[in-house]
């Protein structure tokens, strides 16, 4: 018999173990879910974004034929470099930057003002976001901070500060649907980072973006 109690006992103490085990991983799954719960109502994610900077446009005044390129998509130019000789006008950077593009067509007539290169200024780099109008671009606001990650650079994390929202939707392609569904906008939110402390991010990269709300 003091077996037996002594059995019971034991199996009795197991299963109080096993029960304040589970109440404690239930506990804990639960407040895990509200950190995260917390922590999603504290920022906006959007996985698209993109690192870029303005498009400068090079082109002749007068226009005529291209006679000579000398430069190529990645090349490197300084202010007030000769890049292009058209017809009997040179063409020039006015600032240093980096050549995104070229129309090398030797021989043929362009326009005036029509662009023979495009380049963009390092210094002008952001990151522009695209954020739905009913995913939180109404609590985006300008000095919210930022983090974000670049696919070329996996898991690093980089800061910003939001510079701008956009007051216009992002244009795109008229799509005629027979569908009563809304379609949904995107808003560009432009974000400002230290171009010289990430070296690494280019142009064109894609980004995925964190806009925190406090």
């Amino acid at each position: 018999m003091e077996e037996n109690n002594q059995l019971n006992n034991e199996s009795g103490s197991k299963r109080k173990q096993l029960m304040l085990l589970a109440l404690i991983a239930f506990l804990v799954a639960g407040a895990v879910a509200l950190f995260y719960l917390y922590l999603s109502q504290s920022y906006i994610y959007t996985e698209n974004g993109d690192i870029e900077a303005p498009a400068i446009q090079l082109s002749s005044a007068t226009g005529g034929t291209l006679e000579n390129l000398f430069v190529r998509p990645g090349d490197e130019v300084a202010a007030n470099e000769m890049i292009a000789q058209v017809g009997n006008d040179t063409v020039k950077t006015k600032d240093a930057g980096v050549i995104i593009s070229v129309n090398n067509n030797i021989g043929k007539n362009f326009a005036p003002n029509e662009a023979v290169a495009t380049m963009i200024n390092p210094a002008d780099l952001r990151l522009v976001a695209q954020v739905e109008e009913d995913k939180g671009l109404a609590d985006v606001k300008v000095g919210q901070k930022v983090s974000f990650t670049v696919d070329a650079y996996g898991g690093q994390k980089f800061s910003g500060i939001v510079d701008e929202v956009s007051p216009t939707a992002k244009s795109g392609d008229i799509v005629f649907n027979i569908s009563n569904t809304r379609q949904e906008q995107k808003f560009n939110v432009k974000i400002r980072y230290d171009v010289s402390s990430y070296p690494q991010l280019k142009n064109g990269m894609s980004a995925k973006v964190w806009i925190y709300k406090n």
